[in-house]
């Protein structure tokens, strides 16, 4: 048996210009948001469509792709990895974050 992988494949669109954010050391990291959709028939069969919103980050070398090719509205397709994380909010509160590290990306639109 194949050893399990921990692997995502996503197309979206972005909701938002990538944010940048250079850390002391001079490395790069990017985050963006992927919006991808689904439709299906509801119970009177009247179609409905939701939108699903994804955490993105790109590290390395594609961060330069991102910073300088991608925006807002733009189909691109990922590839990575889920992952998770937590932090306190101002008030206190643990929050959770589910996440895709990216290390792939494919510009569908211009």
């Amino acid at each position: 048996m194949n050893a399990l992988r921990n692997k995502v494949q996503l197309i979206g669109r972005l909701g938002q210009d990538p944010e940048i954010v250079t850390f002391k050391d001079g490395n790069k990291m990017a985050k963006f948001t992927l919006a991808t959709d689904d439709s299906y028939k509801d119970k009177n069969g009247e179609k409905v469509e939701r939108a699903y919103w994804h955490n993105v980050i790109v590290r390395g070398g594609l961060t330069n792709v991102v910073e300088n090719y991608v925006t807002k509205g733009q189909e691109i397709a990922v590839e990575g990895k889920l992952t998770n994380r937590s932090y306190e909010d101002k008030d206190g509160n643990k929050r959770y974050i589910t996440e895709i590290l990216c290390n792939e990306l494919l510009m569908l639109s211009k």
